[in-house]
């Protein structure tokens, strides 16, 4: 099945702030043939986004940021995640442009060569975002600081460490946010051929 086989009867903004939340009466068809009844979903729109994991290949190191997330808080989970570089892409940006732009905002720190990791729905029971991933290759050195951007109210940590370091935390189930723990999860799959094409 495919897009054509849902009908939309109705949509309207309920929600329009921060983010937006839009609710949809439609129906679809059944798997097993004809349509299913009226239903009702609320979709938070939140838009797409672009992350990028920071990798050094020379010093075998990841760049991290440290930061508040209000999600986290109100789930009553620790409220400061270490996370990958994240930001949500404009109209009109590129994904790969935005990745670029927000790894200077948020680390200070330019990124060279950017490769795609991936992209996945974030929960697509209820929202709409989609995440571009991509690993993105810095001179460590460089990382360092508290960035962000003072009219968003960004208070962004950097965090520089150690592979070996990482590796032990993602194992340990120390990571929370899906964009790090997929990014995470593919550095320990393909870093000795990563390595091997930057070097």
């Amino acid at each position: 099945m495919d897009r054509n086989d849902v009908e939309i009867l109705a949509k309207e903004t309920v929600y329009d702030g921060y983010f937006r939340i839009d609710r949809y009466t439609l129906r679809h068809r059944r798997h097993e043939a004809g349509w299913t009844p009226q239903i009702t979903r609320e979709v938070f729109e939140r838009g797409h986004v672009a992350a990028v994991l920071p990798y050094d290949p020379d010093r075998d190191a990841v760049v991290l940021i440290e930061q508040f997330r209000i999600g986290a808080y109100a789930a009553g989970k620790p409220c400061w995640l270490t996370e990958i570089v994240a930001g949500v892409i404009d109209a009109g940006e590129a994904a790969e442009a935005v990745a670029r732009r927000e790894m200077e905002e948020e680390t200070g720190c330019p990124v060279g060569a950017l490769e795609p990791i991936g992209s996945y729905l974030s929960s697509p029971g209820g929202a709409s975002e989609s995440v571009a991933l991509y690993v993105g290759r810095v001179d460590s050195r460089n990382a360092a600081g508290v960035h962000g951007l003072a009219d968003e109210a960004e208070d962004i940590k950097v965090l520089v460490r150690p592979w070996s370091e990482v590796e032990a935390e993602l194992k340990a189930g120390l990571f929370t946010n899906a964009a790090t723990l997929i990014a995470l999860q593919w550095l320990a799959l393909n870093r000795a051929e990563l390595r091997r094409r930057w070097r």
